[in-house]
């Protein structure tokens, strides 16, 4: 599938209409409200809540899926394919899942935006399944994702690229999280980080650019194999997509999603923070 490094990684959406009643896969819509694809469910989708389901309440990431496995009838040999009203919620679960050990998961190339697209099945409802008993993770050592503490070493460093994946308000200090920084955050970026919104991953039906657009497309910001890729944005959602496309379509060998992101660099009182010389 144009070329990339772990093409099993991705789905089609021939492949999820043929699989709609698999009980061996699991369909999740991920999204801030239950309504935000009203009336164009993906059938048999159950679905997370990003803020309540996958963060904390300090909008840290929810480490302990156990409980919401559970809940939406999975276990580990289930095939999980979660999609959301932008590309980047399924591509944030992917790496969410991986960390947690849960390796049966795969993207749906397009997402909703092609699923609609293309006149597939939809519903006004979102599915009710049986509860499972998700047995409990093995602990294990855990690559993808890098600390605060971390990123503070490689900062300068010629082998360590930091991406920054947020949009450019975010970038240069003029918003955080699409609205003026407040309380105890402050505003711009990790200092030396490359910047590279997410966005520019995809064609315009939502499906991911090949290969080699995509190598192209990093290689010329100096994102090359060949150093350590550190992925941040604002609460490490957009981030985990691009570690997605880094890591498996591309397969980036060394690239850790900095998911505390700019929600908790913001906040640490000796992190290092810079901004354009205009502001």
């Amino acid at each position: 599938m144009l070329n990339y490094s772990h093409p099993d990684a991705l789905v089609d959406t021939q492949w999820l209409a043929e699989h709609l009643e698999d009980p061996a896969v699991r369909i999740v819509e991920v999204d801030m409200m239950p309504d935000a694809c009203a009336d164009a469910h993906i059938p048999g989708a159950v679905f997370w809540n990003i803020f309540s389901d996958l963060m904390q309440p300090d909008m840290s990431m929810n480490f302990d899926l156990q409980a919401l496995l559970s809940r939406s009838g999975i276990l580990p040999e289930t095939t999980i394919i979660p999609y959301g009203s932008n590309s980047a919620a399924g591509g944030s679960v992917f790496w969410l899942l991986k960390y947690f050990g849960h390796d049966n998961v795969r993207l749906l190339n397009g997402g909703h935006q092609k699923w609609v697209a293309e006149g597939r099945p939809l519903s006004s409802e979102l599915a009710s399944v049986k509860p499972t008993q998700y047995p409990a993770p093995v602990a294990s050592a855990r690559t993808c994702q890098i600390s605060a503490a971390a990123v503070k070493e490689v900062l300068n460093q010629p082998d360590a690229v930091i991406l920054d994946v947020r949009t450019s308000a975010e970038y240069n200090g003029e918003v955080f999280m699409n609205q003026p920084p407040e309380g105890s955050e402050r505003a711009g970026h990790i200092p030396g980080a490359v910047h590279l919104e997410n966005v520019h991953v995809l064609n315009e039906d939502g499906t991911f650019k090949s290969a080699e657009v995509l190598e192209t497309l990093f290689t010329q910001q100096g994102i090359s194999r060949d150093k350590k890729i550190i992925p941040y944005c604002a609460v490490g959602g957009r981030s985990g997509f691009m570690w997605f496309v880094l890591t498996y379509l591309l397969g980036y060998p060394d690239v850790q999603n900095y998911d505390g992101s700019w929600n908790e660099w913001s906040r640490l009182p000796n992190a290092l923070i810079e901004l354009p010389a205009f502001c």
